[in-house]
């Protein structure tokens, strides 16, 4: 697939349409989480983002080597958007989960 992508000049296009999946993945994903789980869920994108570093390493292709990075820093900076998405719902700009 990646020597198509090469050939073709694709390679670059593709991992950015990857890139912007990834990230705009994660969006509803750190808000769906804290909503649910508050920011105790922090430790989850930190292993994400750790099995993602080491897959990267050893996955030789160049095309998912890279989205697995783009997965792992995108896991990181979810870290801190968990803690981001706790003062959103202390402003009012997201709904918090109701008490049981």
């Amino acid at each position: 697939m990646t020597e198509f992508l090469a050939q073709y000049h694709l390679l670059g296009l593709t991992i950015g349409i990857g890139t912007f999946l990834i990230i705009g993945i994660f969006h509803p994903i750190v808000i769906k989480s804290e909503y649910h789980f508050g920011t105790r869920c922090w430790w989850w994108f930190l292993i994400a983002g750790i099995c993602g570093v080491l897959a990267s390493l050893y996955v030789a292709d160049v095309f998912w080597s890279s989205l697995l990075g783009v997965f792992s820093f995108s896991s990181f900076w979810s870290i801190g958007e968990v803690f981001e998405q706790r003062r959103r719902v202390e402003r009012g700009w997201f709904p918090k989960k109701p008490e049981k």
